[in-house]
């Protein structure tokens, strides 16, 4: 096929590589301008070393960018990873549409950070999808889905690394090659199961210790690498990734601990008292230090963190 990549980072990078690699043709390349003194986008950079066409526009609906996608006269147009807004106008060009990637279970989990609140919601599935991109935000008709499992210790790390990210380059190349085909089944999206969450930022990812430990657990492995769960220690911000639920029978108190005080304090971490239990912190960092393991960061038992 003739395609049109539009998108950014490592997940767009490997699009294109897929695509080349079955001997497709990437006849262009769509990348988010890059800011001042950033390090050069992967899907950029592969682009230009393999002598593809790029084209970087503030918006889609310009007259530049229409005409651009208009030039490349392609079979499908291929969204991997876009947090632009791309019009019907330019969608619709190519003579097949336009795919786009989504990673969640649409139409749950619409908007940003949709691979962090299923995790963080306590859900035991999430997945991805690709589907056809309309004006409203993740609601065109889903063209392709794939389930994927949620492990009570999986993290954001584990669920979009190992997981989203290899399964969904793959599901782009598997849902183009059925809409080119003629074989693809679109189902219109249930609206009345549909639900939207926004970015995962410093006031979703705070942690309140007075909550259940299993919410607590929740919120730092959904949010295991970024934007990293946090609480205060004093003056200073502690971010937590690594860590371990250990649960324990209590109604507020395990042997006069308060809620959010470092109790016993191990070889390899500190455990913190929630509610139901501990939360035993492997990795954490200080304000703007470095990752350090848990044994590592001098918190001594007694601290209460808030």
């Amino acid at each position: 096929m003739r395609l049109a990549l539009i998108g950014q980072q490592a997940f767009g990078k490997a699009a294109l590589d897929a695509f080349r690699e079955r001997g497709d043709t990437v006849a262009g390349v769509f990348v988010a301008p890059e800011k001042p003194g950033a390090k050069p986008d992967p899907l950029h950079a592969r682009a230009q070393e393999l002598g593809i066409p790029v084209f970087q526009f503030q918006r889609y609906s310009s007259p530049e960018a229409q005409a651009a996608i208009q030039g490349l006269d392609v079979d499908i147009g291929v969204m991997a990873y876009v947090t632009q807004f791309v019009p019907q106008s330019f969608v619709k060009t190519p003579k097949h549409g336009t795919i786009q990637f989504h990673p969640s279970l649409l139409p749950a989990h619409r908007g940003p950070s949709s691979i962090n609140w299923p995790i963080m919601l306590g859900k035991p599935e999430t997945g991805l999808s690709i589907f056809r991109p309309v004006d409203g935000l993740d609601e065109g008709p889903i063209v392709l889905q794939k389930r994927i499992p949620i492990g009570p210790d999986d993290t954001l790390g584990s669920i979009y690394f190992d997981r989203i990210f290899p399964m969904g380059v793959a599901a782009l190349v598997e849902a183009a090659v059925l809409v080119l085909s003629g074989r693809a089944v679109e189902q219109v999206q249930d609206e009345t199961a549909a639900t939207y969450e926004g970015w995962v930022r410093d006031a979703e990812s705070r942690i309140a210790w007075g909550q259940h430990v299993d919410l607590v657990y929740n919120l730092i492995r959904g949010c295991n690498p970024q934007p990293g769960a946090w609480c205060m220690l004093g003056e200073r911000r502690l971010q937590i990734f690594d860590a371990r639920k250990i649960t324990a029978q209590t109604f507020g108190s395990v042997k006069g601990l308060k809620l959010g005080e470092v109790g016993p304090v191990s070889g390899e971490g500190f455990q913190v008292h929630a509610q139901g239990g501990f939360v035993e912190v492997l990795r954490c960092r200080i304000d703007n230090g470095a990752k350090v393991a848990g044994k590592d960061a001098g918190i001594a038992a007694g601290t209460i963190l808030i």
